[in-house]
């Protein structure tokens, strides 16, 4: 059995964020979009991962040039999710294994959720296992409906749901995992058959499950880790909660952030144990900061740039 692999879906505009930029390369806290998505795939256990471009390609294929586990498919016509994953059909025609779908919007996806969905999907041998969350907050979004024991049923959509389901809080977040072959085997059967007349990948399950195989359903993640970023407002709330995450983990190390909420500290910065960050800095690029130092206030520290143990830097 072949190390899973993972497709990122990579090909929108940026539309309602109003920008030139591919959505996916918008920073957050110092790093592209996608590269959280590239991270968490990796800690999933993934080796090799096809991005699917289209809107600026050779911008996003120049921007990942440096990733050595990633490779490109191209859409050059936006036909939807299914016809994205279609354009990896060379990709994975000869893998024998599992296959992750994801959007490369989500910068908040989670390796151990991943991981859990390839479990599930393995564990299970199924076809496909749908990444789920819980929400009340579930207006526009789909719904997974289960039979009265408990088995996944099939995914309806908000506009499409009755006002029964839409009672259901168990929401589909865009993330699968498949069984790579039947996955392709699937993808030949897709039809247009939507207003859009768009390819649905939404619609693979339901084709795996009528040809007999098994597909369920998996509550593997929240629903902040996997809601995408469609809006500036959006990226604001990914930034502020990326940031938490920067703080947090270095405050467990032995840094003290005087005030957070005063405080940018950008992704990929080292700093010391007992290193004090006094308000209104900001800690941008591949900065290393040693030990008992006390930074700040009012300082932007830019890298590269490595300060010694003990320094102060008012």
């Amino acid at each position: 059995m072949d190390a899973p692999i993972a497709v990122i879906l990579a090909a929108g505009k940026s539309t309602r964020m109003k920008s030139e930029v591919p959505k996916v390369l918008h920073p957050v806290c110092g790093r592209l979009m996608i590269d959280y998505v590239l991270d968490a795939a990796r800690a999933a256990g993934v080796k090799r991962l096809v991005v699917v471009v289209g809107h600026k390609a050779d911008l996003v294929r120049k921007s990942l040039a440096h990733h050595p586990d990633v490779t490109f498919a191209e859409q050059t016509e936006q036909k939807g999710t299914g016809h994205a994953v279609m354009m990896c059909e060379d990709a994975l025609r000869g893998h024998n294994g599992s296959v992750l779908i994801l959007a490369g919007d989500t910068p908040l996806l989670q390796g151990t959720s991943l991981k859990a969905l390839l479990d599930a999907q393995s564990g299970e041998q199924a076809a496909c296992v749908i990444g789920t969350a819980k929400t009340v907050n579930n207006d526009g979004l789909g719904r997974v409906v289960r039979d009265s024991a408990g088995a996944f049923q099939c995914i309806v959509e908000h506009k499409d749901a009755t006002p029964e389901q839409r009672q259901i809080t168990e929401i589909n977040t865009g993330c699968y995992a498949f069984n790579t072959q039947l996955l392709l085997q699937s993808l030949q059967k897709l039809k247009p058959n939507n207003v859009q007349s768009e390819y649905y990948l939404t619609d693979c399950p339901k084709i795996l499950m009528d040809a007999g195989h098994h597909v369920t359903a998996s509550c593997s993640l929240t629903l902040e880790e996997a809601l995408g970023v469609n809006t500036r407002v959006q990226l604001s709330e990914v930034q502020t909660s990326i940031q938490a995450r920067i703080h947090a983990e270095l405050m467990l190390s032995g840094v003290t952030i005087e005030n957070v909420a005063q405080t940018t500290i950008n992704f990929g910065a080292r700093i010391g144990r007992d290193t004090t960050i006094r308000p209104f800095t900001v800690v941008d690029g591949n900065v290393a900061i040693g030990e008992n130092c006390v930074i700040g206030p009012f300082i932007h520290v830019t890298g590269p740039r490595t300060i010694p143990d003990g320094t102060t830097v008012k």
